[in-house]
């Protein structure tokens, strides 16, 4: 039985998003190939998810110096642990299915704060003499975003994502693409029954 981590990292409901549109297919379509596996969702928009700030960078340098937990401060205590429980989530999940718009040529900023959540040296990768290197092995990943236009995965989002999962260790990291509608609404049908059938198609092996 493996575990899946579903990463919603958009405000609207299914039915509003043509992202989630398409993730709820993709979803359905490998439930149905791998009904024993665990699928655990995370809304970014419905978590308290603690962004990198003063009081947290504060908080490490202090348990860095050899300070424990019990002398941070309530808040800075509840935001290291928090922090610590998203990167022990990732790091517990052996597949993680991303769904994102592109909003202005960027992920949003919740999807960015969780990414901080994974990239944690010592964790999920570390410093060496010849630079950082990877220590998350046997992962891999489904991208799913939307886009006005077509971008082909040459965007700064898709690149953000799959770098930095790669450089955790995540190297096979599969897009699924939702573009063009703005550039193109009469060909709203044709874009979506497309991903629809590469979101299935993409089920049937991850």
């Amino acid at each position: 039985m493996g575990k899946v981590l579903v990463v919603k990292a958009h405000p609207l409901a299914t039915e509003q998003s043509r992202t989630l549109m398409i993730l709820a297919q993709f979803i359905q379509a490998y439930q149905k190939q791998n009904p024993a596996d665990e699928i655990s969702w995370l809304d970014l928009y419905q978590s308290d998810l603690p962004e990198i700030d003063q009081e947290l960078m504060t908080a490490w340098a202090a348990l860095k110096q050899g300070q424990t937990m019990a002398t941070l401060s309530a808040s800075q205590q509840e935001k290291v642990a928090q922090f610590n429980h998203y990167t022990d989530q990732f790091l517990a999940t052996d597949k993680v299915v991303i769904a994102n718009p592109l909003w202005n040529l960027n992920v949003p900023t919740k999807l960015k704060a969780w990414m901080d959540t994974v990239m944690v040296a010592g964790k999920t990768f570390r410093h060496t003499a010849n630079g950082p290197q990877p220590l998350v092995t046997g992962k891999k990943a489904v991208h799913i975003q939307s886009a006005g236009s077509v971008y082909a995965g040459q965007d700064l989002a898709s690149q953000y994502v799959k770098t930095l999962l790669g450089f955790a260790g995540v190297d096979e990291v599969i897009k699924i693409n939702i573009e063009g509608i703005d550039h193109s609404p009469e060909k709203a049908n044709v874009i979506m029954k497309e991903a629809i059938e590469t979101a299935k198609q993409t089920a049937q092996f991850f």
